[in-house]
């Protein structure tokens, strides 16, 4: 038997924003402070992109890593030139 996946009955479209995460990573010989900026649909989101990332680049567990503040920023805000490009589209310079 088959089953089918039923659509959504919501034609509503879903808007990205832009995220900055600060925290610290706390591991037994590295301490560092971070600051993050990443796409998300809800800050929940955004919050699960750092933990994979830093996670995965730092080798830290889940418990090592303490976000302190998340918060949405305008377009304008972006610092990182990948996420200002992937926001501002085609047509703005990466600086």
């Amino acid at each position: 038997m088959i089953l089918m996946a039923k659509k959504s009955s919501k034609a509503g479209s879903v808007s990205v924003k832009v995220f900055r995460v600060i925290g610290k990573i706390t591991k037994p010989n590295y301490k560092t402070d971070f600051q993050k900026e990443v796409r998300a649909v809800k800050p929940e989101d955004a919050v699960e992109t750092v933990y994979k990332d830093i996670g995965s680049k730092h080798k830290a567990k889940r418990f090592q890593i303490k976000v302190t503040e998340v918060k949405e920023i305008s377009p304008d805000e972006v610092r990182s030139p990948l996420i200002r490009k992937l926001t501002l589209g085609e047509g703005e310079s990466v600086k």
